[in-house]
């Protein structure tokens, strides 16, 4: 069972966002949509597939031939995982100097910041996330993978 909140690679980012696209799959579909963005070999592709499913990023039915692989966490959890690598790293786990910063950013819309406010609300009065929230989150692509890992590095 992976953990609930993992962080990814940069490379293993490119291949989850494929195998969510495309589940379940096999290393040579993968390898088929993501060769033209990273220039990648088919075995550096099927090595990152590998090792993601060692880390439990990924599941793989070898009853299959070639295998079948499905991811074995979810969009949520990927993006929890590298949101919280980043407030623990970068911000030492204060989250208002981090919110301050993506504030600073400029990059948000009145309706996406009138959307923040609401959901602080709802929060401070013990509640939870609104599913619309959840989904306009996802739907502008979520976490992407910023560390700098080479597709070698797991």
């Amino acid at each position: 069972m992976p953990k609930p909140n993992t962080a990814l690679t940069e490379a293993e980012w490119t291949i989850i966002k494929a195998v969510w696209d495309t589940e379940p799959c096999t290393a040579p579909r993968i390898y088929q949509k993501v060769r033209r963005q990273t220039a990648w070999s088919y075995s550096t592709v099927r090595t990152i597939m590998d090792r993601m499913v060692v880390k439990g990023l990924l599941t793989a039915d070898h009853e299959h031939h070639p295998t079948v692989f499905a991811p074995a966490v979810t969009r949520e959890q990927a993006q929890r995982g590298e949101l919280f690598y980043a407030l623990k790293h970068a911000f030492n786990g204060a989250l208002t100097p981090m919110v301050q910063c993506l504030l600073d950013s400029g990059k948000f819309s009145a309706a996406e910041l009138a959307e923040l406010e609401s959901l602080i609300k709802a929060k401070a009065q013990g509640g939870r996330a609104s599913p619309r929230a959840q989904a306009s989150s996802l739907e502008r692509g979520g976490s992407q993978g910023s560390r700098g890992h080479s597709p070698s590095q797991s």
